[in-house]
């Protein structure tokens, strides 16, 4: 089994890696299906089903929708363009994709929020189809977002999830028992492994290159939560935190009356500065999903400011030992709120997190599988409940207390020696097992918990 590091962490943009990124992914597979098909194309038509159409405004799944079949990609995704485009397309009725003749698409018409029964697949699918000059559908094609911006086919999920397409890779594992069984006679860490995996799919520039372009996106998010305060859009008013809670822990600093708990709270002001912009649609990097993506860049910034010896040149082997395990979770289990509740997002990430932080501190093999192993065993049963189908409320605090359990997961294992109780491969089997029998309403509709149980929502 093979996943790339790139894979696991994306370029994107707000607010949802499955209801945002995903749709806008699949829209531009559709575009480059219709420019390989002899047909000639007049118009566009889509269907957004399961959690994509109960939270798909909330999301923003129809303007992700309407922005991919005009030509927009997440990771060159253009705010200002896209806002001209939206209002051009609104307007006239008619996308411009590159390679393809002017196409009828009313978003009013053309875009329907299925609220009947999931598609079959997967609880994000959504139809995209194309017609002929008398509105006839002549080329369609079922696609399902299934979690942190990977899109499938409902031919591609039918047949499986194939990880291995590729040159062949030195060191395959598909469970973390046959990892750390690789780290004991490879003599690698996890993170060497995984690099020789990544080199021989790629070449050594560009994944140092690339590396260090996640860091820098994730770190600008940071800066950019930091500086900015307001209100986030979507209508439920919530105000933006990180920057408050920042400026007041600068201004305490030297003082010497700090409780040591504090260091909670710069974990926590990186974390939401992070899901504060991607509830903006800012600019983020899926760790593993959109929803999760303040927990890594917190931890890896609380490393970065806070932990003597922490140096940059090792954020690689952060981003490496964190990728392994987020591999290992989506092909056992799944990082797709939609199918598994918040444990599968915000869980996953701080497992991720855990076993990063413990191998860049000097952890064994061991102690790094036993860190991923705390971290998301304590998320375990954590639904998925957006109040106004936003990825905000519980979402953005939700992120600071995963950095916290990974810090404190990577901590406890480091404490030990690495043998414990529990296999990572156990945790990740009841997370699998968890989310299928958790109820759908848990599971991002934003139909349960605290999504109907804030007033006046």
């Amino acid at each position: 089994m093979f996943l790339s590091v790139f894979d696991m962490f994306k370029v994107g943009v707000g607010p949802s890696s499955s209801h945002t990124m995903g749709p806008m992914v699949a829209a531009a597979r559709f575009l480059d299906l219709m420019r390989a098909s002899p047909f000639e194309f007049h118009g566009l038509r889509a269907s957004l089903h399961g959690s994509l159409a109960f939270t798909g405004v909330g999301h923003a799944t129809d303007r992700a929708t309407i922005l991919g079949l005009a030509g927009f990609l997440p990771d060159t995704y253009d705010a200002e363009k896209a806002e001209a485009a939206l209002d051009a397309i609104r307007a006239t009725g008619i996308v411009h994709p590159e390679g393809l003749r002017d196409l009828h698409f009313d978003p009013h018409e053309d875009l329907k929020f299925d609220f009947g029964p999931n598609l079959p697949g997967h609880s994000n699918g959504m139809i995209l189809m194309a017609t002929d000059a008398q509105g006839d559908v002549i080329l369609q094609e079922t696609y399902y977002s299934i979690g942190g911006g990977f899109v499938m086919t409902e031919a591609e999920l039918a047949a499986g999830a194939d990880t291995n397409e590729g040159p062949p890779v030195p060191y395959p594992f598909k469970s973390a028992a046959e990892m750390l069984e690789m780290t004991t006679t490879s003599g690698k860490s996890i993170a060497e492994m995984k690099k020789a995996n990544e080199i021989a799919r790629g070449c050594p520039e560009s994944f140092a290159k690339g590396t260090a372009r996640i860091w820098e996106v994730m770190n600008d998010c940071i800066e950019r939560g930091l500086s900015t305060d307001g209100i986030l859009p979507g209508g439920l008013g919530v105000k933006r935190r990180a920057k408050s809670i920042h400026d007041s822990l600068v201004a305490e600093r030297g003082m010497n009356l700090n409780a040591p708990h504090t260091i909670n709270d710069w974990m926590s002001a990186y974390a939401m500065a992070v899901n504060e912009e991607n509830a903006a649609g800012g600019q983020v990097v899926t760790a593993p999903t959109n929803g999760a993506a303040g927990v890594m860049p917190s931890v890896i910034r609380y490393w970065l400011d806070h932990v003597p010896g922490a140096t940059p040149s090792r954020i690689s082997e952060f981003l490496l030992t964190a990728a392994a395990i987020g591999g290992l979770v989506k092909f056992n289990a799944s990082i797709s709120g939609a199918e598994a509740g918040c444990q599968a997002e915000v869980g996953s990430a701080a497992a991720m997190a855990a076993a990063g932080l413990c191998a860049v501190m000097g952890g064994t093999p061991e102690q790094v599988e036993n860190a991923a192993e705390i971290a998301l065993e304590h998320h375990l049963g954590m639904t998925c409940d957006p109040v106004k189908g936003l990825v905000q409320v519980p979402c953005i605090e939700r992120n600071g207390l995963g950095a916290i359990k990974a810090v404190s997961a990577a901590s406890l294992a480091l404490r030990g020696d690495g043998q414990h109780f529990v296999p990572l491969d156990s945790v990740i089997e009841t997370m699998r097992q968890t989310g299928h029998d958790m109820h759908e309403r848990y599971k991002e509709t934003s139909l349960g918990g605290l999504a109907v149980n804030i007033p006046n929502c």
